[in-house]
């Protein structure tokens, strides 16, 4: 995570952290540690399964050489997120090394079990799409992957003719699209209305809300569930809190961090499944989950949100 994110926890009080005990024992993804059974679930519409509401995403900050130094805090990141309950996590091809890394963690212990593995492809052709999945399947270690995704709507038609294909040879359970701009919206809105999609993933933040406009609603209407990629705006909203105190409200909703006020605000839309925010230190991953815990925004608390980030 950046400086800037850093600068906002640092400014926080002791007292605004949730308490969190102590690392469960490792157990089946099925199993509940006392910790994982207060978050909060929702289900994939396709299938009724139940998932933590809180992702990992591994763009950028998982792309390190396995067995270097930085290899340690996002090993401790990932264990500590299942220890408590998380499931989901999403990696990608175009995330440099980040499958590679994800495929070193998960095949210690238990850990791919307990996990909801998410990839993408992003290749144009039949054979490179093809070539591309297989070397996901590889570097993540594992015969079964959760889900793979159309990345950014790269030659979409073709890559989901492959992934039906993959589905129903059990080799993933979930297939899905990606965008993460606005100007694609009108391509996934297409998509979204002649294809039957498991998940789709989007864009969407408390500043950035033209998603609760066009996408969410019709994938509620579709039953297809909902990925959040960078509910912080790449930490644009960090930026724009740097130095400033919650405001009173925010405990309304249980929120005692800035990071938890954005993914409360993301979650508290019904349609959103989960959001996957980059977390690459077990502090984080602590910090973020309290956001998965408590009350939500309501309606009205929603528009107090937005009012007072517009306001700034």
């Amino acid at each position: 995570m950046s400086l800037t994110r850093r600068a906002v926890l640092a400014g926080a009080t002791a007292a605004s952290l949730l308490p969190l005990a102590g690392r469960a024992q490792a157990q089946s993804a099925q199993a509940q540690s006392p910790q994982a059974s207060d978050l909060l679930r929702r289900p994939i519409p396709s299938s009724g399964e139940p998932v933590p509401v809180i992702g990992i995403g591994t763009s950028r900050r998982y792309n390190v050489e396995p067995g270097s130094e930085g290899f340690p805090p996002l090993r401790e990141a990932v264990v500590r997120f299942l220890d408590l309950g998380g499931r989901v996590i999403d990696t990608a091809p175009d995330y440099g090394r980040a499958e590679e890394v994800m495929g070193a963690i998960m095949a210690e212990g238990d850990l791919r079990q307990r996990a909801f593995l998410c990839t993408k492809v992003a290749a144009q052709g039949r054979e490179a799409g093809q070539a591309q999945i297989a070397q996901s399947f590889r570097r993540l270690r594992t015969d079964l992957i959760d889900l793979i995704a159309v990345h950014n709507l790269i030659d979409t038609d073709t890559q989901l003719a492959e992934l039906k294909a993959l589905k129903e040879a059990g080799r993933i359970r979930y297939l899905g699209a990606t965008t993460w701009v606005e100007r694609q919206y009108g391509d996934l809105e297409a998509l979204m209305r002649r294809e039957r999609l498991d998940v789709i993933q989007v864009n969407y933040a408390i500043d950035a809300r033209e998603a609760a406009a066009r996408i969410l609603p019709l994938a509620r209407d579709r039953g297809t569930a909902v990925m959040v990629n960078v509910p912080f705006g790449r930490e644009r909203l960090f930026n724009l809190v740097k130095g400033k105190e919650l405001p009173p409200f925010a405990a309304e909703f249980d929120c005692a961090t800035w990071p938890q006020f954005f993914l409360k605000y993301v979650l508290s839309h019904e349609a959103v499944t989960c959001p996957v925010p980059g977390m690459a230190q077990r502090r984080y991953v602590e910090d973020n989950l309290g956001a998965a815990r408590g009350r939500l925004p309501d309606a009205a608390q929603r528009r107090k949100m937005e009012e007072w980030i517009d306001g700034l």
